[in-house]
């Protein structure tokens, strides 16, 4: 069962193409079922080379003076921004240089080819026209060719890794004739990299052609809409916010203005089509005849292009079988300026992938510990484990679909199918050794744990990862102050049985709290929270529990003030990702933590001598323990450390923390942080004195540790 459970994680790391086929199949279900919902007013709308404007006015390539004509009707009639989804790579047939070649080679013709040798070129007359108008033109980057397109118009920033190491890759392409390349305002990829069955899903915002960046047609049309002069920021994996682990993930999205858009680690954005609505398209043919309303165009974005089944630029989307590429660009327009995304977020996959080894877990659990469920339950395991498999499957259907109509993908076919082939494999096993389990998780930490906590784990083993593991724990050392002198003249007897009664009462505290003992070293002790079990709240336990130990040391003071000298303990805490694990030979081994986080709370512990405080506790332990009564004491750079930490004081938890005289004891000590800054030191005693005279007990040891250091 779990060879079942790791095959169906490592085929869906693998991703093989029949299920990347699934999984695209059910997001196309998807946006059939609920499509991106239409700006009614269209502020994109597509002039359309149809089969009626080739009827009108003949085969394609028109002449480029008809282009020119078109561009000067849109600009007269207001149009915001003009974008050009046709490469116009090659100088017009029609250019009257050609014309006159042809005429003057006619005897009797001469003069007629004379005359048009004089007249401007078409490609002159369309470079007019783009010149005085905002017009984007496209061009398309390809693999097999290696021509140098014309460098891109839009500026990029980056923040982060560099995005052409992401972005689809090619050796060159085709773009436009220098001059009308030139005159242009814009320049913008035409091309898209549809899926293994040819359906468009997604579009690349940005390429990287002969080792340039350049933005997708729709991109670079948003940006010279909003500012010509804009600047296209592209933030990837290492920019400040995004979590990469020091890996090169990949984009995480790019910025135009005020226009944000979420992206794949390649740079695609996820297409949200909308249904096709006749209402966005206008015939190139009315357009000439003057048929066109001037609202129907004014302040709009227009995207030129063909739909005329004889110029190949069909697309199938997940909505239709074959719709005009222009429409793929204007949709992809339309959906920047609404923000209904879709997004695959980068956490996906593993998301999914926690879902079905959790799942398959519980569900391999069930059916394993048949007898088990059938005395709490009154079913068989297998019985528990299918209804288990039936519930996650439709929870994760569930889900997938709510987590698309906010605008994320996350795949429900995968998941739902590992669980059914580990649910039909599992089934087949039979009972495991449960009570060896229990047995072995009590034998291993029944020393470091209270018995509630191994109880919660004989009973609920899935919850504990044996072995090696990374996660966030809270470290504490606590060490007895003075032990040298406190045990001089004891013989071996009488000093075990001084230690066994000072550290009983301490790790008694550490087990209420579910901490777990790591160790003791002499005169010092060594815990940990969660682990094994997770505890969200293990920064405050931990406080908990070094303020409890303070207070059992309190105690064992008073009641021994005639016959003993006073004990005192040194206390640091702090928090962070640690290894977590066995840690040993095979003979002989201990639970226990290992990292950096380790060496600082140690550091911390020591500290307290330095400050004459109790307790001492690191940055992130002091974010996590937020309405405890804590004072910031300054920044110490912790041997072992490149950087300075914050130290925090930890004086009581949150009922002090209420008192109104800790509130003022605050201002008191902030008085007296800016007092001596500003070299005051006879204001800094007066706050000092006022702050002892406020009674609080918890903080004397503090107050007088910052007396002492006064200048006299």
């Amino acid at each position: 069962m779990g060879a079942v459970l790791a095959a169906a994680l490592a085929l869906r790391i693998f991703d093989p193409a029949p299920v990347a086929r699934m999984r695209l199949a059910v997001f196309d279900s998807m946006l059939t079922a609920s499509p991106r919902t239409p700006d009614e007013s269209f502020p994109v709308r597509v002039l359309d080379i149809d089969e009626a404007s080739l009827a009108e006015f003949g085969q394609w390539p028109w002449p480029r003076t008809r282009l020119a004509e078109i561009i000067n009707k849109l600009s007269e009639a207001g149009a915001r921004t003009i974008t050009i989804d046709l490469i116009l790579a090659e100088p017009d047939r029609w250019n009257a240089a050609n014309i006159a070649k042809e005429l003057s080679a006619v005897p009797g013709l001469e003069p007629l080819g004379q005359r048009a040798a004089n007249l401007p070129s078409n490609d002159t007359v369309l470079a007019t026209a783009l010149a005085r108008a905002s017009v984007v033109m496209g061009l398309s980057a390809d693999r097999a060719i290696t021509r140098q397109l014309p460098d891109a118009r839009a500026p990029f920033a980056t923040a982060g890794d560099d995005p052409k190491l992401f972005v689809p890759s090619f050796e060159g392409g085709v773009g436009p004739l220098p001059a009308l390349a030139e005159a242009a305002t814009g320049l913008g990829a035409v091309n898209w990299l549809p899926e293994s069955d040819q359906v468009i899903r997604r579009v690349p915002l940005l390429i990287r052609a002969g080792g340039k960046l350049y933005p997708s047609l729709s991109l670079e049309t948003i940006r010279v809409t909003q500012d010509p002069s804009a600047t296209i920021l592209v933030r990837s994996s290492g920019a400040s916010g995004i979590l990469s682990f020091g890996e090169q993930t990949g984009i995480d999205s790019i910025r135009v203005g005020d226009v944000l858009l979420p992206t794949d680690a390649q740079g695609e954005l996820w297409l949200k089509f909308a249904p096709y609505d006749p209402r966005r398209t206008l015939s190139a043919r009315d357009l000439l005849a003057g048929k066109i309303d001037k609202s129907e165009i004014e302040g709009r974005i227009i995207f030129i292009g063909a739909s005329a089944t004889g110029l190949m630029d069909l697309r199938t989307t997940p909505l239709a079988a074959a719709v005009p590429g222009v429409e793929v660009h204007a949709q992809a327009l339309e959906q920047m300026l609404s923000g209904d995304h879709l997004v695959r977020p980068a956490w996906a996959t593993g998301a999914e992938m926690v879902f079905l080894l959790v799942a398959g877990l519980m569900s391999a659990a069930l059916i394993a510990q048949s007898q088990t469920v059938a005395r709490y339950i009154a079913t068989s395991g297998a019985v528990a484990a299918a209804i288990l498999t039936l519930v996650a499957i439709t929870a994760v259907v569930t889900l997938s679909w709510l987590a698309y109509r906010n605008g994320l993908l996350i795949d429900p076919v995968y998941p739902a199918l590992a669980l059914i082939a580990v649910y039909l494999v599992g089934s087949l096993t039979s009972y495991v050794r449960s009570e060896a389990d229990r047995a072995r998780i009590r034998s291993a930490f029944g020393y470091y744990v209270s018995p509630a906590v191994v109880e919660e784990l004989a009973q609920e083993p899935d919850r504990l990862k044996l072995g090696g593991e990374t996660r966030d724990v809270t470290l504490l050392f606590a060490d007895v102050r003075g032990f040298s002198r406190l045990s001089e003249g004891m013989d071996a007897d009488n000093l075990v049985r001084f230690v066994n009664t000072l550290f009983t009462p301490l790790a008694d505290e550490i087990l209420a709290h579910r901490g777990t003992i790591d160790k003791f070293m002499g005169d010092a002790v060594m815990a940990f929270w969660n682990a094994p079990l997770s505890d969200a709240d293990h920064a405050r336990q931990a406080c908990r529990t070094a303020l409890a130990m303070q207070r059992s040391i309190v105690a064992r003071n008073a009641a021994r003030a005639e016959t003993a000298e006073p004990v005192r303990l040194g206390i640091g805490l702090n928090t962070g990702a640690c290894v977590v694990g066995n840690v040993g030979s095979p003979q002989r081994f201990d639970y226990s933590v290992l990292g950096d986080v380790v060496n600082t709370a140690s550091r911390l512990e020591e500290m307290t001598k330095t400050y004459g405080i109790p307790i001492i506790i690191g940055e992130q332990t002091a974010a996590a323990a937020s309405g405890f009564a804590l004072i910031e004491i300054g920044k110490a750079a912790i041997r072992g450390k490149d950087r300075s930490e914050k130290l925090f004081a930890l004086m009581g938890d949150e009922t002090l923390a209420a008192d109104s005289r800790w509130s003022n004891l605050q201002t008191h000590l902030s008085a007296y942080a800016k007092a001596m800054a500003a070299g005051d030191t006879l204001a800094a005693r007066r706050h000092i004195i006022a702050a002892h005279s406020l009674n609080v007990p918890a903080a004397a040891s503090l107050l007088q540790a910052t007396s002492d250091r006064l200048p006299l």
